[in-house]
């Protein structure tokens, strides 16, 4: 299986006419993922890479039959409306992929997410990916170089990524593969204060994966996301094995790390109570990142074999 996206999940762009949705869309239709119809208001006839644009959300879901996943392309300003558009015409995942969306905004989308019972992921995320299945949003690249980098999931060594740097997913997902190990999904949680799945519920759904044997993190300070998973471990609720990269180690209060949510406030967030809670609740906590392919292989019980 898979967590999120694969080939048989009916997928939307949001913006599909825009230099990035049509460029994301071509990358996302060639590693597999079912792309079936987009929406740029006024465009609506146009075709787009084999795609069929539409103006609205709900046209595409009227002329689809169903829609499981949005993948939004709009600039940040425009973002809070269409991720409303996509949950308001029955969508139940909207991916956001822009960087600088207003904080108001994210929080006004997480209200309406929740008033309609849907999921989404980002802001500023690179996506999802599956190996041998689907993608959705950016994260991989080209889908011939995604196809090299990532293993396909492999029986009693698969393990499942999440991360809240975009380049380091991808990272964590080609070491890991280098050292034998199978990917089940890698999903990028995204880097901004307000988020929609975070380390917590994407851990559940990789508890709940049959073939997800353990789950790979690459953490950062700010925030709680790490020691609200590592309550999940202490009542059990995840038992997988959980092997984590904390960044941010020499960071000071009130620094900020990489990403707007990545900032130390007072004693909230900092690098030492996000090792000791992982570690406390039963989970690996490596110093160094390149010792997470290592460490992985240990958890589950299996030699690290060294792929060019």
């Amino acid at each position: 299986m898979a967590i999120i996206i694969d080939q048989t999940k009916r997928v939307i762009v949001q913006g599909i006419t825009g230099r990035e949705g049509r460029a994301r869309t071509r990358l996302m239709r060639e590693f597999g993922t079912n792309v079936v119809g987009g929406c740029t208001p006024g465009k609506g006839g146009q075709d787009v890479e084999g795609v069929p644009v539409f103006d609205s959300v709900s046209e595409v879901v009227d002329a689809s039959g169903g829609i499981d996943v949005s993948v939004v392309f709009v600039p940040a300003r425009l973002v809070k409306g269409a991720a409303i558009e996509a949950f308001q015409a029955g969508v139940k995942l909207v991916m956001l992929v822009p960087d600088r969306v207003p904080l108001w905004d994210a929080m006004a989308i997480a209200e309406c997410a929740a008033e309609q019972n849907a999921e989404f992921i980002g802001p500023n995320t690179l996506g999802v990916i599956s190996p041998g299945r689907a993608v959705i949003g950016m994260i991989g690249g080209r889908a011939e170089s995604a196809k090299q980098w990532f293993n396909e999931p492999r029986p009693g060594k698969t393990v499942g990524v999440m991360s809240r740097s975009g380049g380091m997913s991808s990272s964590c997902g080609y070491y890991l593969s280098r050292a034998g190990l199978g990917i089940s999904t890698i999903c990028h949680v995204g880097g901004d204060s307000v988020l929609g799945l975070t380390f917590p519920e994407v851990a559940m759904k990789f508890q709940d994966d049959p073939e997800t044997d353990a789950i790979v993190l690459f953490g950062e300070i700010g925030g709680s996301m790490e020691e609200r998973l590592a309550s999940l471990m202490q009542s059990g609720r995840i038992t997988k094995p959980v092997i984590a990269y904390i960044g941010g180690k020499a960071a000071k209060e009130g620094t900020r790390f990489s990403h707007a949510g990545a900032i130390i406030e007072g004693d909230r967030g900092t690098h030492a109570g996000k090792v000791k809670a992982i570690t406390e609740a039963g989970g690996v906590v490596v110093d160094g990142f390149g010792d997470l392919p290592e460490a992985a292989c240990a958890a589950l019980g299996v030699s690290v074999e060294v792929t060019p």
